[in-house]
């Protein structure tokens, strides 16, 4: 059975103090690890010189009841750790 999860894009805030949620969606899906990999991706792809915005610097899955389920940043990236 589906559920609705929401992907929620950290950045800094305008006065680069602290994290604020800069971009917020739902993503339906059967199993959280599917919204792991796109959150990862959505993560990575901001990152790139084609990104125009200002790069994440985390992104955190969220369930309907607003419980952290996941939670990714660049320093997990750059240390090469992996979701699990």
């Amino acid at each position: 059975m589906s559920q609705t999860f929401h992907l929620e894009a950290l950045g800094f805030s305008e006065r680069g103090e602290t994290t604020a949620v800069v971009q917020r969606f739902s993503v339906r899906a059967e199993q959280i690890e599917s919204v792991q990999r796109r959150a990862i991706r959505l993560l990575q792809r901001s990152r790139t010189t084609q990104w125009s915005l200002a790069p994440l610097e985390a992104v955190r899955i969220v369930d309907g009841a607003g419980t952290e389920l996941f939670r990714w940043s660049i320093w997990d990236e750059m240390s090469g750790a992996r979701p699990g």
